[in-house]
């Protein structure tokens, strides 16, 4: 490929254009506007590589494994980690709930159960009853939309 700069018509480009982007693609079947959400979409890629580096949301290490077929498995594990969380942000988002990764991660970690044992002062096993604990509006929020009532065990 060559190709050769016009450097007069560059200069009165810029001065027009200042503070504009100018995309080029080789993409000429897509319409002005696909090719610029896909400029966009280019931002959310590199925070979702971003976030697989940070341990506090889905993160490749540490990494304890030595054989390639391993660390093959495990970044495939880490990438559809993201993905699922990536997933749950977007109908977190669709139920008027705007949250980032880490904020719906970080909510959904302040959901935990607890277990209530009950002795009838008997000589029998207690009577254990377990619940989730108290929650705050997001995360009850959290909870219906994800139905994660259904995976707390019932005894």
């Amino acid at each position: 490929m060559a190709f050769r700069t016009n450097q007069g018509a560059r200069t009165r480009l810029e001065r027009r254009l200042f503070g504009k982007r100018i995309l080029f693609t080789n993409r000429t079947a897509w319409s002005t506007a696909e090719v610029v959400a896909a400029y966009r979409s280019q931002a959310g890629v590199e925070s979702g590589f971003r976030q697989l580096k940070d341990p506090h949301v889905v993160s490749f290490s540490p990494l304890h494994q030595w054989t390639d077929q391993k660390i093959r498995v495990h970044v495939f594990y880490c990438v559809l980690a993201l993905a699922v969380a990536h997933l749950m942000r977007r109908q977190a988002e669709q139920a008027q709930l705007p949250l980032s990764v880490r904020e719906l991660l970080d909510q959904l970690a302040g959901i935990e159960e607890t277990v209530l044992l009950y002795h009838d002062g008997g000589k029998g096993r207690p009577r254990a009853q377990r619940m989730l604990t108290d929650m705050n509006a997001t995360q009850r929020t959290l909870a219906d939309l994800f139905d994660i009532q259904r995976y707390a065990p019932t005894r």
